[in-house]
Formats: C-alpha cells, sequence, structure tokens
C-alpha cells in the first residue's frame, strides 16, 4: 500500500509541487532560492507554513475529538480476603463488584469502571500493603467489607494518604464493616459506609424480638474483634431497654475465623437452656456454627446478621434447621419486587453464585451516579456528589448518605430461611430452602444519632 508523500511530509510534498512546476531547479529549491506555483502568489515556505498549520489544526481536532469519546475510566481495588476462612465471602463480594461494573459500563458509554481484586488475608497490615500496590497501579477508590480492624486501619490510612498528597486522593467505600466507630469516633470525610451499621442492625432486630413474647432466654456468641465487640454491647443494652424480661444465659466471643468444630460452644449453649441465639459471626465462623448447632440437636431460633453469606444457606440444611434461622440484611433474593427478581436470576445466570451482597449493588450504582453528576474520576469531586445522594436500592425503596458521617440509611430487612416451593420463588445454593419474608423498617425508622465530627477538606 502506498500512502501520498504529503500525508507524511509536508515539506517534502511542498517540494514535489515546485518541481512539477519547473519554475525553479533542483538546486534552487536546495539553496533557498524563491521558487513559485503558478496562478498563485504563495511561496515555498508560505506553502510549507501553511500546511503544517492545517496538518497540527487538523491533529489537534481529532485529539480533541478522541478525548471526548473515551470514557471517564475510573480504576476499583477491591481488598479483601480471597484466601483463608473469609476466601468464600470475599470471592463471593469481588464477583459481586464486578459484575456491577459490567452492567454499569453497558449502560454507561461515558463510564469505564474497572475493579480488581487484591488478596489481604484479612489482615490489617497485610491490607495496607495490598492498598498501596493498587494505588500504585492507578486505583483512585478502594472497596473492603470483611473486618472492622480492617476497615479502622483502612481510613486511618487514607486520611493521612490523602493530606500529604493533595489533589491525588483515594476514597475508601466501605461495604460491610460494621462496627459503629467507623462512622462515629474514627469517622473521615473519604469514607463512606454502605452497610447499616451493627447497632443499626440491633435495633431493628430487637424491635422485631419486643413483639416475640416467647423469646425468652438469650444466648450472645460473637466473634473477638471490634465487630463481635459491638454486637453484644449493642445486644445487651437494647433488649434491657426493649425486653427487661429476657434473661441473657450466655455471653462469649471466639477467635475470628479461627475455630473449626463449635460443638464446644453449642454444648454449653444447649446446656443454658436457651431458645434463641443472636450472633454476629460470618462466613466459615458462621457455617461451621450452624453445622455444630444441627449435630446436637440444639433447639433453638439463631438470629444472624450472616446468616445468608457464601456456605451459610448449605450449613442451615444440612443442620436441619427449616424456618430456625433469621437474618437482618439490607435484601433478600425473595423480595416481591419483579426488577430485583430479575436481576437476581441474571446475576445467578452469570456469576453461578446467588447475590449475597444486595448493598453492593446500591453502592456501585450509587458510585456510578455520583460520578457522571461529578463529570470527573476525581475522588474529591466524587465525594462531593456523594455526600448526601439518594438513590433507589435493588427493591425500588429510597436509601439515602448522611452527610454528617458518611452512614447509608436504607430498609432493613428480617427474614427466616427454610423450604419454599422452588416454581414460585428462589431457593439458596441450590438446597430446595430459601429466604422468605418476615418483617422490614424502613429507612427513616433506622436512624440513630452520631458523634462523627468531621473535619471537611476546603
Amino acid at each position: 500500500m502506498r500512502i501520498g508523500i504529503s500525508h507524511l511530509d509536508p515539506l517534502r510534498a511542498g517540494r514535489q509541487c515546485s518541481r512539477k512546476a519547473g519554475t525553479g531547479s533542483v538546486g534552487d529549491a536546495e539553496r533557498g532560492a524563491p521558487s513559485r506555483i503558478p496562478g498563485t502568489p504563495f511561496q515555498e515556505d508560505a506553502l510549507v507554513k501553511t500546511l503544517a498549520r492545517i496538518t497540527a489544526a487538523g491533529l489537534v481536532a481529532l485529539a480533541a475529538s478522541t478525548a471526548l469519546a473515551a470514557p471517564m475510566s475510573l480504576k476499583i481495588a477491591f481488598v479483601d480476603p480471597l484466601s483463608g476462612g473469609g476466601a468464600s465471602t470475599g470471592e463471593a463480594g469481588l464477583k459481586t463488584f464486578q459484575f456491577m461494573a459490567d452492567q454499569i459500563n453497558a449502560k454507561n458509554p461515558d463510564l469505564k469502571l474497572e475493579v480488581t481484586g487484591y488478596d489481604n488475608k484479612l489482615n490489617p497490615q497485610e491490607s495496607l500493603v495490598q492498598l498501596q500496590k493498587a494505588i500504585d497501579s492507578g486505583a483512585r477508590v478502594v472497596v473492603q467489607g470483611n473486618g472492622s480492624s480492617v476497615g479502622a486501619a483502612l481510613i486511618d490510612f487514607v486520611g493521612k494518604y490523602n493530606d500529604r498528597n493533595p489533589g491525588k486522593e483515594i476514597l475508601y467505600l466501605n461495604y460491610a464493616a460494621v462496627d459503629p466507630a467507623l462512622t462515629n469516633a474514627k469517622c473521615n470525610y473519604w469514607h463512606f459506609r454502605f452497610d447499616a451499621n451493627s447497632d443499626i442492625k440491633m435495633q431493628a432486630l430487637t424491635n422485631y424480638i419486643k413483639g416475640k413474647p416467647e423469646i425468652k432466654k438469650v444466648y450472645l456468641i460473637n466473634q473477638d474483634y471490634s465487630h463481635g465487640q459491638a454486637v453484644r454491647a449493642a445486644a445487651r443494652a437494647m433488649l434491657k431497654e426493649k425486653r427487661p424480661d429476657i434473661q441473657i444465659v450466655g455471653d462469649e466471643v471466639a477467635p475470628l475465623q479461627k475455630v473449626n468444630d463449635f460443638s464446644p460452644y453449642i454444648a454449653k449453649i444447649k446446656a443454658s437452656g436457651a431458645d434463641t441465639v443472636i450472633t454476629g459471626n460470618w462466613a466459615q465462623d458462621m457455617a461451621l456454627l450452624l453445622k455444630a448447632a444441627g449435630d446436637a440437636g440444639l433447639p433453638a431460633n439463631f438470629y444472624t446478621y450472616y446468616g445468608g453469606g457464601s456456605g451459610g444457606p448449605t450449613a442451615i440444611k444440612q443442620a436441619n434447621l427449616p424456618d430456625r434461622v433469621f437474618q437482618i440484611s439490607e435484601g433478600y433474593a425473595n423480595i416481591d419486587y419483579k426488577p430485583g427478581h430479575d436481576f437476581e436470576a441474571a446475576f445467578r445466570a452469570k456469576t453461578g453464585q446467588e447475590l449475597t451482597y444486595p448493598r453492593v449493588v446500591n453502592l456501585m450504582n450509587i458510585l456510578a451516579k455520583a460520578t457522571l453528576a461529578a463529570k470527573s474520576t476525581d475522588p474529591k469531586a466524587i465525594a462531593k456528589a456523594m455526600d448526601s445522594i439518594h438513590n433507589d436500592t435493588l427493591y425500588g425503596k429510597d436509601s439515602f448518605i448522611r452527610p454528617d458521617d458518611h452512614q447509608i440509611f436504607q430498609p432493613i430487612y428480617i427474614s427466616r430461611f427454610g423450604p419454599v416451593d422452588t416454581a414460585k420463588v428462589l431457593d439458596s445454593e441450590n438446597t430446595g430452602w430459601g429466604w422468605t419474608g418476615d418483617g422490614v423498617v424502613e429507612a427513616k425508622d433506622t436512624l440513630l444519632p452520631t458523634t462523627c465530627k468531621m473535619d471537611r477538606p476546603s
């Protein structure tokens, strides 16, 4: 293929025109003698300059049109466990974020979200190492949820990093670390939480329990770190206020994701005579607790924060605990709302798993909405747009960020797990059992005060 010389070099093109016109010899042109083109008053140097200007203008116009056509690109670092006891939970979260990125990119040609996973091994220090790697790779947003101790470390790191690197800020979007301190004493402008904190969930749960006179003896078992400690403290305080007649017959904690057999704990629960267990356990600690309960034939109901997490439904079915495990969450598969049901079906078809993180759908939709509203991928601009944003949840209900502490408020549902008609509703983990509704608390009724004193960037 031959390319016309004028497209490659305006100077050579001018000389070719001069030679064809026959107005000067080659030697004249090389010596810089005036060389004219018949019928025009322009000399070769003027022509060259004109062609150069035209070429430059064309390149500038092409670059501008290319820039306008290119979507805004935003790299998101998913920093959570992808190995060890929390791996199943982390992998489910990563798939959900990546699915949502694909969905949003397909609907918004002006935006390109890219999610990359970084394994933090559920360790705060390793989380900071992985976050630095992500930043070095161009990530401007970090998402994390498993482990409030990790969340606290990230809040501290992000706040200090942004103070030291003005103009290069990063944003921390928290989808599951629910220690209330993260939006109270430890609150930071660059941190937004998209899950109800443990106090908000306990408020919803204890309001539900208040109307259950059959609940008389409660056993608390939680993981021994900030989240677990917050759950047990809130349970004690709120049960005392709303149901002072209830006996708390046990209250203990277990090492986070390190217990391989919960049968000794279940033996103590059984001996206590408890009719109800309240737990904030998640991932392996949730599944193994339920398995041990089934093996021991424990005649108690479980009120959980994360019974529906990966592996939980299978453990409930195998333990044969029909309609005895409840969950307090921002949603479940069988809420009577067709768009939500259709999304769940599409998600399962694409990922091969069920949606255990409806809040991630909310988070990603809000991130996209704020980015498009800001017309920028600058975290400072996104944070400003997100500061008091409202957005419909997956189930068609309003949710909103409170600017005082960047805590989201959304409806909280109480559901139970048991046998369902799979011809009509969705089951979980191919067990033939599924989550069905037992109650809902609207977003406006989940509000709790905050002690946050937030410093805002100028």
